[in-house]
């Protein structure tokens, strides 16, 4: 927890200083209670007495209750600031570090515990700040000032509280070292029932047409008991301390009395003063003895708080110090426009150490269109990804434009390349919004989208909407269908106006007339624009400049349709699988 505490800042800790100040004048209006009551006591038992001293007194007791509620409410609502600017700092702060991870950072927290760490953990940190940063204050300064109010009494008195209050610290130790192992299982175990909710949710269709209910609702059903009984048994742990301490307080109260009146009746009878004021002593002593319990129930309070609150800012911790594995380079300018070059190029995924690339070696010049092909698992994507520096090679160098892609800025390095992904994803907002996603040296405007869209083949479908090139978007793209989703991650691409394209198995849910069209126009308007093409078909990319064939890796074949059709047998299965006697003929 004090670790997120350096994300607090200038004008909070000034909140939070004059919040503790507050609670100290809190503190000393209602630590003059008993003194009054103690006046008056012995007003009241005092012959002569009039009623404007027992009024005064009485109207000065009023005056510090009003006093001590004052500062409450206005301590109260600094607090709220503060936490409330407190979690807004550390949520900023993990959104923005978790923006900077790449595909290692993400396979290591995954989606579902990064959500968890973002919303839940972080609403756990907030609720302590909140209530913790009174109580935390008050309770130890309160139970201090009123033991040292009432020591010097009673040694007898004082013993008997001391014994109380030992026998409920040591509760809350044995109490607490059950529970606070269990609260990191709570929050992974958290984690994967929203691990599982989102997948049942994402996967509703699948579910549905394969009568997975039943299922689904039994993976859920498993999660969610375990989660439950597990936080029961922390609630029944906690449900002692409570009562426990309610106990205590009135149990000492009774104790205090009782012996009190004991020592009040060991005075002489005699000794009227005497009596008077020992009586006045021990209906103080009670009423201070009550406040250090009371501490102790508002401390009662923060325990069933600190432990969950305790393992949510250690996960929160864990992606704020986590180690970023790309780190961006300082080149903005390149000796090239438009290529792309591998030498000997091997990669393993850190999980693994099998290679997934090895030895790859091509160059793409401006204007080429270079092609990937290969069976499933070949690595193909992994290869591109490269290229875009979603990972790092393992051994060799991947170059863009003539550098290092590790010696970039992530700025200059993608604002070189337009990249559209294997499964197409889209951002709530509209069509718009989505094609002009991000910043890039393409114009911002709407006819630099129409231009994109038209490239793209997504013009016919996206005018017959109503709102047209506004019209909006669902979550993921729901409201549109797979083939348009394509189109539409393609005209983002172009709309950036980059120096390379990288079209990641991005055809596929293309028809073969669209699929032509696009290919067509690509090669027509962006003669320039280097591209690299990962695809299934053949058909997508027998005219390509160059065709890299892939088999578990390595690089089997290279060159022209009609030269691997001759030349490498991988090539040749893949061309018997899809073409027609009469093509392979041709």
């Amino acid at each position: 927890m004090r670790k997120l505490l350096r994300y607090m800042r200038r004008n909070e800790w000034i909140m939070a200083a004059v919040c503790a100040l507050l609670i100290l004048g809190q503190i000393y209006f209602d630590l003059s209670l008993p003194d009054y009551m103690s006046s008056l006591t012995v007003l009241i038992k005092t012959p002569g007495t009039t009623m404007d001293e027992i009024l005064r007194t009485g109207l000065e007791m009023l005056g510090c209750t009003l006093a001590s509620a004052a500062l409450c409410v206005l301590c109260g609502y600094l607090t709220a600031k503060v936490a409330a600017g407190f979690s807004y700092s550390i949520r900023e702060s993990v959104f923005n570090k978790i923006a900077d991870f790449g595909q290692q950072e993400m396979m290591a927290f995954s989606v579902p515990s990064l959500i968890n760490r973002t919303t839940n953990d972080i609403t756990q940190v907030q609720t302590l700040t909140s209530m913790g940063l009174q109580i935390l204050i008050k309770a130890p300064v309160m139970a201090v000032w009123a033991i040292i109010k009432i020591v010097n009494k009673s040694w007898t008195l004082s013993a008997i509280t001391a014994g109380f209050v030992l026998a409920l610290l040591a509760m809350m130790v044995v109490i607490i070292g059950i529970v606070a192992p269990r609260f990191r299982r709570v929050q992974k175990l958290t984690d994967r029932l929203n691990l599982v909710a989102r997948e049942n949710l994402n996967g509703i269709n699948v579910v549905h047409a394969y009568n997975a209910e039943e299922y689904q609702n039994e993976k859920f059903k498993t999660t969610n008991e375990t989660l439950m009984k597990t936080q029961l048994f922390n609630q029944r742990a906690f449900a002692f301390l409570m009562p426990s301490v309610t106990l205590a307080m009135n149990a000492l109260s009774l104790t205090i009395y009782w012996v009190g009146a004991a020592i009040v009746n060991n005075v002489p009878a005699a000794d009227a003063a005497l009596r008077l004021t020992t009586f006045s002593d021990i209906v103080v002593f009670g009423t201070y003895a009550t406040y250090v319990i009371m501490t102790l129930m508002m401390l009662v309070m923060i325990i069933m708080l600190m432990p969950a609150a305790q393992v949510s800012a250690q996960r929160i911790n864990e992606v704020l110090e986590a180690r970023t594995h790309l780190k961006p380079g300082t080149r903005t300018e390149s000796p090239e426009v438009g290529t792309v070059e591998f030498r000997n190029v091997s990669f393993h995924y850190p999980s693994s150490d099998k290679n997934v690339l090895e030895n790859i070696s091509f160059t793409a010049k401006r204007g080429e269109t270079v092609a990937f092909i290969g069976a499933t698992g070949s690595g193909k994507t992994t290869l591109v990804s490269l290229a875009a520096r979603f990972y790092d090679a393992t051994a060799g160098e991947v170059l863009v434009d003539g550098a290092n892609v590790k010696e970039y800025t992530f700025d200059a390095l993608y604002d070189r390349i337009g990249y559209v992904t294997q499964k197409a994803i889209l951002f709530s907002g509209d069509i718009c919004e989505n094609v002009l996603f991000g910043d890039s040296r393409g114009e911002a405007s709407e006819e630099a989208v129409r231009q994109a869209l038209d490239l793209a083949q997504a013009s016919e479908f996206v005018q017959k909407l109503p709102e047209g090139i506004h019209a909006p978007i669902a979550e993921g793209g729901t409201n549109v269908s797979g083939g348009q989703k394509q189109r539409l991650s393609i005209a983002r691409a172009l709309a950036r106006k980059p120096e390379i394209l990288v079209f990641d198995d991005s055809f596929s849910a293309l028809d073969y007339r669209t699929d032509a069209k696009l290919r067509a126009g690509l090669a027509r308007q962006l003669k320039d624009t280097t591209r690299l093409i990962v695809a299934q078909r053949i058909g997508t990319i027998r005219d390509a400049d160059k065709i890299i064939v892939l088999d578990e890796g390595r690089m089997v074949g290279m060159g022209t349709h009609e030269e691997l059709l001759k030349t490498c047998p991988v090539y040749q299965e893949i061309a018997r699988s899809q073409l027609s006697s009469e093509e392979l003929g041709a």
